[in-house]
């Protein structure tokens, strides 16, 4: 071999070996979707997440890998703003969706994109109490007495807390004839006996169950439902309040990064996964409650009646509440200074 045949030859191999690489690599590569979500869902897309890809992998033949995040609703929600690259969202409020619509990462019509208003199940506010109910706890007004200890996530960085917090307000709005200064006090009372709070969720349930701090912790029925398999149901009881707030959990694709990642269809199929039977059955399993009547009815025992009240309907919607309770400055934290 002369030497100037050599170079020649050698580039050669390097450049097929390199396109062999490229070629490989690109055969194996695999789609991976990052599921950025509240606190205490984690649970639910422990198990939806290997469903959903083998139902995939069967349809298309591409294996997907599925990553989750977790926290405090609106914590969460300002991480994807800040950066965090999330294909899809799925939150306990539709405010923590809009605000990535205003910061341009969600399609403004994101409500029509899936059934239900781009909400697969609900959930309602329950109190977990110790078992007994040494307290006597029974409704929204023993939760105001003087000496005991509630337990309840931050509104500002939790939609857990903010459900707490509005289903209180939505209660004392009731009893009192709409009157809006006599339910300010009556919610006021309630705050002042939470001791700590909790970023989110499932912080509260730890500090209540684990710390062993507080009498009640007001948190979702599918969060109650969790607490009892964790633990143990000879440490707690369920008490279903007289009237409660439904808490419609929404979902979304973020427009910017599945564009980023190629990932559309994935992300896209992967919640419309969620309304489907198999889903629906998934999400009953883990206490929330459907929307496929069907399932739903195939769970009664799990889900009592309960009397309920909807954000839009009885408090004016997402904007009014926020505009009026949550932003600096509003009624939540003037509450909070009084303290």
């Amino acid at each position: 071999m002369s030497s100037s045949a050599f170079p020649s030859r050698f580039v050669f191999i390097l450049l097929f070996l390199a396109g062999l690489a490229l070629g490989t690599g690109s055969a194996l590569a695999q789609t991976s979707l990052l599921n950025v979500s509240y606190d205490v869902s984690r649970e639910l897309y422990k198990e939806i997440n290997p469903a959903f890809v083998v139902a995939w992998r069967a349809r298309t033949g591409e294996t997907l890998i599925l990553n989750q995040s977790h926290g405090g609703s609106s914590k969460q929600a300002g991480s994807v703003i800040g950066g965090l690259e999330a294909d899809v969202v799925t939150m306990n409020q539709a405010p923590d969706i809009d605000i990535l619509v205003k910061n341009g990462l969600v399609s403004p019509d994101w409500r029509k994109r899936y059934p239900y208003d781009a909400t697969p199940y609900s959930s309602v506010t329950v109190f977990l109490v110790r078992k007994g109910n040494p307290k006597h706890i029974a409704d929204w007004p023993d939760l105001t007495r003087a000496g005991l200890q509630v337990i309840v996530p931050n509104p500002k960085t939790s939609g857990n807390g903010r459900y707490t917090y509005l289903a209180a307000w939505g209660y004392a709005l009731q009893q009192n004839k709409g009157d809006a200064a006599k339910a300010r006090d009556f919610v006021a009372r309630l705050f002042a006996n939470v001791p700590v709070l909790d970023g989110g969720g499932r912080g509260a349930t730890t500090t209540f169950t684990q710390r062993g701090i507080g009498d009640v912790l007001v948190t979702f029925e599918n969060e109650a439902e969790l607490i009892d398999k964790e633990v143990g149901s000879d440490q707690f009881d369920v008490v279903y309040p007289s009237l409660t707030i439904e808490a419609a959990a929404p979902v979304a694709v973020v427009e910017h990064v599945v564009d980023k990642h190629g990932s559309r269809k994935q992300a896209e199929a992967y919640l419309a996964f969620l309304f489907s039977p198999e889903g629906q059955a998934i999400i009953a399993h883990h206490a929330f409650r459907p929307r496929n009547e069907a399932v739903l009815k195939q769970n009664t025992a799990r889900f009592p009646p309960v009397r309920t009240f909807t954000v839009e309907k009885a408090l004016g919607g997402w904007d009014k509440v926020n505009r009026e309770h949550f932003a600096d400055g509003g009624i939540y934290d003037q509450i909070q200074v009084r303290r």
